[in-house]
């Protein structure tokens, strides 16, 4: 990719800093964005099916990322999908890897997975806008925050239909290399995982909706950690994995094979016995820091190890929220926070993992949503 825009934006340290706007810029123009989200996710799930819903996305973040190896682009997970953004000379590669997933979607699992690309430009000629900021999480690793409306209104236009495109034909198979989800569950230590939606009602006031923001992460910093649900060691790991099937598909690789590459690494996690310059404790430990439990994309979203007072007290904030119409929000309490994975090289620190509550997480808040849409 030639355009520097991205690569030139300073990330920020501070997650509070990003519920009172600062860091974001405005996308440009010529800029082209990606949505995708699977329909009927909350019945994939109610069938048992949260990881595989989870992987397909991720699946469309590692399918970009392999499309333009080495070339930073902002994106989100939203446990059901995803979203992105890329410029200009990127759009044709973008548009192709995501219909790869659709089609592979289709193929692997029965899943519609429903995508679309769209220019910044027409965002805004729909009367919002689109800021992106980076979060930075750990020394190797940031994440995208979108503000401005423009990526949430995307995702609605494509739920609506007003917006898409079709798959790609019948066995085409995306490039899903890195993409894994070995880790173990993570039960919670402090009462319950909390996935928490918090977003603007229609017409709010910006300021408003931030100040309730910073409110709402006021009440979860008193957590342990923030509400961090990955253990600073990690989650730990089981073999034969619960993933092994979905990392088959994922790879084109043969079972045994994968099974026996998970054999593997289940060996050095264990013993921290592994090949010269693998360090297993600090792989680990950057897991727990590299996860994405918390961003503001357009809105707060957050995967939280919380305790039962703190639950009843972002209730009864936000239920004050909707009733003074400045937000909505939906929350889904389960016993389980689960992780999946880009792990480009387990030699870099640069491995990304994006964590989700693992009975239904943001998928089931997104469908209990209170306040008005």
């Amino acid at each position: 990719m030639s355009d520097p825009f991205y690569d030139a934006l300073a990330p920020v340290s501070a997650f509070q800093a990003l519920c009172q706007g600062d860091g974001y810029v405005a996308l440009p123009d010529d800029w082209w964005v990606g949505v995708a989200d699977i329909a009927d996710s909350t019945q994939a799930v109610d069938a048992g099916a949260y990881k595989t819903v989870n992987m397909v996305g991720a699946a469309v973040i590692s399918a970009q990322r392999n499309a333009r190896p080495g070339q930073a682009f902002p994106f989100v997970f939203g446990g059901d999908g995803a979203s992105f953004a890329v410029p200009a000379d990127a759009a044709d590669s973008a548009r192709e890897a995501l219909a790869a997933v659709q089609a592979w979607a289709r193929d692997a699992f029965g899943l519609h997975l429903r995508g679309a690309m769209l220019p910044v430009a027409r965002i805004r000629a729909e009367g919002r806008d689109l800021r992106v900021a980076r979060y930075r999480v750990s020394a190797s690793v940031d994440y995208a925050m979108f503000s401005g409306g423009g990526m949430a209104w995307a995702e609605a236009a494509l739920k609506a239909g007003q917006i898409g495109q079709d798959p790609a034909p019948e066995g085409t198979m995306p490039d899903l290399t890195g993409l894994s989800c070995r880790w173990s569950n993570m039960p919670a230590q402090h009462g319950r995982i909390l996935s928490l939606l918090v977003l603007p009602a229609e017409g709010a006031d910006e300021t408003a909706f931030l100040t309730l923001c910073r409110m709402v992460l006021d009440l979860t910093d008193g957590l342990d950690r923030s509400g961090h649900p990955v253990p600073e060691d990690g989650s730990g790991v089981r073999w034969p994995s619960s993933g092994t099937a979905l990392e088959v598909a994922a790879s084109g690789r043969g079972y045994l094979s994968v099974l026996l590459g998970s054999f593997v690494a289940w060996v050095v996690l264990k013993t921290g016995l592994g090949p010269r310059g693998f360090d297993a404790a600090e792989y680990t430990r950057d897991t727990s820091r590299n996860a994405d439990f918390r961003k503001y994309d357009d809105g707060l979203k957050m995967t939280l190890d919380c305790d039962d007072r703190t639950v009843a007290a972002l209730t009864a904030l936000l239920d004050r929220a909707v009733s003074d119409g400045v937000a909505r929000y939906g929350m889904e309490a389960q016993d389980e926070a689960m992780m999946t994975c880009i792990v480009p090289s387990a030699f870099e620190s640069d491995h990304l993992h994006f964590v989700d509550g693992a009975s239904g997480g943001y998928a089931r808040a997104a469908a209990r949503l209170k306040g008005q849409s």
